[in-house]
């Protein structure tokens, strides 16, 4: 590891020892419909991408397919390059939740008129291989990934591999693939108030060999790119050393874990994992809790524990802090640009969730059908330009890939700087994490662009107005 050097971390391209796990895919893998001109995910495809999370559910009034479908085209203008779709499987009926925490209740709960409503958790899956028909058929899915893929993007499913719901056919035909208390009853998973899915036993050699059939089916015959893995870090690592190498061997996927421990990215296993911690920092900093300080804390403690080609997700909100956590504008007010643009500049790669792009205001229901608004605001432009930045700038690739990144001392705990370089690109990104203007100095020189207004801008050692929560992001 390097020492500082702000190189944030976390490269986000497979490269180094993980190129190799990026082999094309042979003619025999490929789906029969020769029509459909699969892409391909590379290494650079990685170094630029934004990954879009698509709640189908709540996407539209219909909760379709179909609806999203006809808006991947208009996910290009944001740079999206990887679609992750949340669970598109059926949900189990038995104990089909209606409310969380620790006081939740199932639907049946409720009298009876009402029960329809509550549609339970998409990851209390009931059949691996199979389509929720609340989101259409088949067919329908196939053509939402046909046009993901006509459009130069990736579909990866949301998997959830540590658990299923409580009438999946596992349940009734092999419930030695599950976990059992003394009693030789089937458990949810421990320490955890999961009471709608019921936890797999990873000591089971044949519940591993199926889970992992299932998986290849998705890849074989429906042609999907890869897996975001639901609580990866619960299921033992020698599941993804057994499981990982032999979805790899079958076509080129992406592979993302909901985690954040280090060994599971090691050698051929996962591509990229959760920055959790950065995303709780910027939480903290938009309250005034933490300042621009704390974060280079964060990304020393992060540059130290991962690897150069380790790449970590970096995010405002997604499906759990929506419903759970808050908004974005609830969590951090008018600090929510800023944040973002973070989001962007820091390495990784950047995700976008469901009804961000249009100003999304409201927590999405989790166990019943809601939607997510449809006009653009403030959101979709300032996504549209931070999107082609990271996807056309090489100064926002990766230091395995000789990008680098050096902290700009400013010496104002309130004033986040810092510059990026490669391939003869620069960009500066400095930043007042604060809600009080400040003025600050900037001790580089020369002609840049302000990327976010267009316009020229000279430094020359003079101060810099900053307002409350203003950013910049000038390139050569």
């Amino acid at each position: 590891m390097k020492p500082f050097i702000l190189t944030v971390l976390i490269a986000s391209s497979l490269m180094a020892c993980k190129e190799d796990k990026k082999a094309i895919s042979s003619d025999e893998n490929i789906m029969e419909d020769t029509s459909v001109s699969t892409p391909t995910i590379t290494k650079d495809v990685i170094d630029t991408a934004v990954i879009y999370e698509a709640n189908i559910r709540q996407y539209s009034v219909s909760g379709h397919f179909d609806e999203f479908t006809k808006d991947i085209p208009q996910l290009k203008q944001l740079g999206v390059k990887i679609i992750w779709l949340m669970p598109v499987f059926p949900i189990s009926e038995t104990k089909r939740k209606a409310t969380g925490g620790a006081d939740s209740k199932f639907a049946t709960d409720f009298p009876e008129a009402e029960q329809s409503k509550y549609l339970g958790s998409y990851y209390a899956v009931s059949d691996f291989t199979k389509i929720n028909p609340e989101f259409g058929t088949i067919e329908d899915f196939r053509n939402l990934v046909k046009t993901a893929h006509d459009n130069g993007m990736f579909v990866i499913l949301d998997w959830v591999p540590n658990h299923t719901g409580w009438d999946h056919v596992w349940i009734k035909n092999n419930p030695d693939y599950y976990t059992k208390d003394k009693d030789g009853n089937i458990t949810h998973p421990k320490n955890t108030d999961w009471t709608d899915v019921a936890d797999l036993n990873y000591d089971n050699k044949a519940m591993r060999k199926e889970m992992i059939e299932d998986m290849q089916y998705w890849l074989k015959e429906e042609g999907v790119d890869g897996f975001r893995c639901d609580v990866a870090g619960s299921v033992p690592t020698d599941f993804w050393q057994e499981a990982i190498p032999q979805l790899r061997a079958t076509k080129d996927i992406f592979m993302l874990a909901e985690a954040w421990e280090p060994e599971l990215f090691k050698g051929d296993l996962f591509d990229m994992g959760y920055a959790w911690d950065g995303h709780h920092m910027m939480n903290h900093i938009a309250k005034g809790e933490k300042t621009a300080n704390d974060w280079y804390t964060y990304l020393d403690e992060r540059n130290a524990k991962y690897e150069n080609d380790d790449i970590l997700m970096n995010f405002i909100t997604n499906h759990d802090e929506n419903s759970w956590n808050g908004t974005i504008g609830e969590r951090m007010g008018d600090a929510a640009p800023a944040m973002l643009a973070l989001e962007y500049m820091t390495t990784g790669m950047p995700l976008i969730y469901s009804g961000m792009e249009y100003d999304m205001s409201h927590r999405l229901k989790f166990f019943e059908k809601d939607s997510i608004p449809k006009i653009k605001g403030k959101m979709w432009p300032l996504l549209e330009k931070l999107g082609a930045l990271k996807n056309s700038n090489a100064a926002l690739g990766q230091s395995n890939i000789g990008a680098t990144v050096e902290r700009i001392d400013i010496g104002n705990k309130n004033v986040l700087a810092f510059e990026r370089r490669n391939n003869g690109s620069v960009i500066i990104f400095i930043a007042n994490l604060s809600n009080q203007g400040l003025k600050t100095g900037l001790p580089q020189k020369g002609s840049y662009m302000d990327y976010m207004t267009n316009k020229k801008i000279e430094l020359n050692g003079d101060a810099i107005e900053l307002g409350p929560w203003e950013y910049k992001i000038l390139i050569n």
